[in-house]
């Protein structure tokens, strides 16, 4: 556990709720988050929205990595996400769960040790593992037949 990174991002209040996101360190473009009406204005993605693109995002990414891995070459992946907010025993709104699916461009059965890879690629991702220390995330990878070729619910 002696390895450490680190990320640092300046938030720039711009309006009410509205926020510039500066990325420092980094060349990534500014990015602006706003809450949803009534509060806010909808310019740009609230935190509830970043946090679900995180989880669908890394979870894409780990996918093409550990299919890469083992020197497949799959084509683009499409994912779908939706998060469940539910009212705590405080009525507080909180994301409770994260469903997130995704489809390849190929059938499972065009790469090689899919199952080794369908296996472990959640494992590589970041923000899953960490958000489901809190959240729970469920995952489904479904192949260009439309098979059910990975699940979990965690």
């Amino acid at each position: 556990m002696g390895d450490e990174q680190s990320i640092e991002l300046t938030l720039e209040q711009t309006g009410e709720y509205e926020f510039r996101v500066r990325f420092d360190g980094t060349s990534i473009p500014d990015i602006t988050t706003d809450e949803t009406a009534p509060l806010g204005g909808d310019t740009g993605p609230n935190p509830s929205r970043l946090l679900v693109v995180a989880v669908a995002n890394c979870l894409s990414a780990s996918l093409l990595f550990a299919l890469r891995k083992f020197k497949n070459a799959p084509d683009k992946l499409t994912t779908k996400a939706r998060a469940i907010m539910e009212r705590n025993e405080h009525g507080r709104w909180r994301v409770t769960r994260i469903k997130v699916d995704v489809q390849m461009a190929a059938s499972a059965s065009a790469f090689e040790h899919a199952d080794r890879a369908l296996a472990q690629f959640e494992d590589f991702c970041i923000v899953t593992e960490s958000v489901r220390q809190g959240v729970a995330v469920d995952v489904s990878v479904r192949d260009a037949t439309g098979a059910v070729v990975h699940t979990s619910s965690i």
